[in-house]
């Protein structure tokens, strides 16, 4: 499975991950240039690259997810 971290994600979370798992398929927000990008984008992106994303931002994320 491939995942693609929000940029609100905690790093120590990822690095956490990464440690326990190095070959995990984990790529952040700000490692793919995608910061700042408005969340259906997101999502669309994440889509077409079929990875999933996993974010702690349930106040908007939340509706976009339901959305899609």
């Amino acid at each position: 499975m491939r995942w693609l971290a929000d940029e609100n994600l905690n790093n120590d979370i990822v690095r956490g991950l990464l440690r326990r798992k190095p070959a995990l398929d984990i790529l952040r927000v700000q490692d793919a240039g995608l910061s700042g990008m408005d969340d259906s984008s997101l999502f669309a992106w994440a889509a077409t690259q079929d990875r999933v994303l996993i974010t702690h931002d349930v106040s908007t994320m939340t509706a976009h997810a339901w959305r899609v």
